[in-house]
């Protein structure tokens, strides 16, 4: 029976066998990104180019004995900063950031809750994710922030004593959930609609992604910007309404084109007709679907914020709105009478 190791969570080092590995990827501990040895291989590789037969194609190599080498120089330390949390409320929700002495948590600008003693903040250009880049690394974030429609600011909160555990809190703009992501599980990176992101370890970078098509820039209902996250700390991103997560393994998903809410990288994203003409016309769903398809997650969204505030303009009547009532017999006259 081969003898498998993988980095785990922590990126420790952790032994298995081969007839465990299928269960590993099922319970999310072994993903294609998840650097694995066994014996008779080289260096360290990712899971997807290792073990093909566990994600798409044909069966790994690898036996005999030894010891795994060591572990690749840098991949062992984190760069993010290590921080707790807790997520309060079910549907107007609040994230609770646990922070020890001199841990950092980035959020946009104006996102902040509440926060205890010995919590300082401060607005920064940037992430803080390259504090050597300089000012021209300063400047180049600065422009891609531009380009999201974001602020140019974010805002860094810092536990600034000596001792003990503080907290920060960040409310959820509109009903909806708060999805918490560990980006050193799904690859490093994921790619999500560029308003969804609320906050993050300090060491997390908040930049762009285009799409290079240009019928997805048009039609797929995130325009041709994105924002990519990238690190191996917690981010947390939020979104309207319920959220589906779908793994996808080589297979394809449609959907509503504002429905997607974040994508690990080795998601391809187009765009394509709502079936036929009958059906782009009568059938309710728009004229295009987005097409998800090969292998990684997706994270869905059952109401977004464009269709919920549709949705309250259509009823408003101030706004010029149709009126629906509140289910009295007198309709307007009573809201005539009771001076609306």
């Amino acid at each position: 029976m081969s003898k498998w190791y993988y980095l785990g969570k922590q990126n420790q080092q952790v032994q298995t066998v081969q007839t465990e590995l299928p269960g590993l990827v099922q319970r999310g501990e072994l993903s294609p990104a998840t650097l694995v040895w066994t014996p008779g291989m080289g260096p360290w590789t990712p899971a997807s180019e290792a073990l093909p037969a566990l994600f798409h194609s044909s069966p790994p190599a690898g036996g005999g004995f030894g010891c795994p080498p060591p572990i690749p120089q840098g991949f062992n330390q984190q760069r993010s900063h290590e921080i707790e949390y807790e997520i309060i409320g079910d549907d107007l929700q609040i994230v609770e950031i646990e922070l020890d002495p001199g841990e950092t948590v980035i959020a946009e600008a104006g996102g902040m809750n509440y926060m205890e003693d010995d919590i300082q903040f401060e607005t920064r250009m940037g992430d803080g994710s390259q504090p050597d880049g300089g000012f021209m690394g300063a400047l180049k974030n600065i422009g891609k922030r531009m380009l999201t429609g974001e602020s140019l600011f974010m805002t860094h909160f810092t536990h600034r004593g000596s001792s003990g555990k503080r907290r920060v809190a960040f409310a959820a703009p509109y009903p909806g959930k708060i999805i918490p992501m560990r980006l050193s599980e799904l690859g490093g990176e994921i790619i999500c609609e560029k308003d969804a992101f609320l906050c993050a370890a300090l060491g997390t970078e908040v930049g762009i992604a285009f799409n290079r098509k240009l019928g997805t820039g048009f039609f797929g209902g995130e325009g041709f910007i994105l924002q990519r996250l990238r690190g191996d700390g917690l981010v947390f991103v939020h979104a309207g309404g319920t959220i589906v997560k779908k793994e996808l393994r080589g297979g394809t998903l449609r959907v509503d084109t504002g429905c997607l809410v974040a994508m690990t990288s080795g998601i391809n994203y187009d765009i394509q007709r709502a079936g036929n003409l009958k059906s782009m016309v009568f059938g309710g769903e728009g004229l295009f679907l987005a097409t998800l398809s090969g292998h990684g997650t997706v994270w869905l969204q059952s109401l977004p914020f464009s269709r919920l505030a549709d949705r309250i303009l259509a009823n408003a009547p101030s706004a010029g709105g149709a009126s629906t009532g509140e289910g009295s017999v007198l309709g307007g006259l009573g809201r005539l009478l009771d001076g609306r």
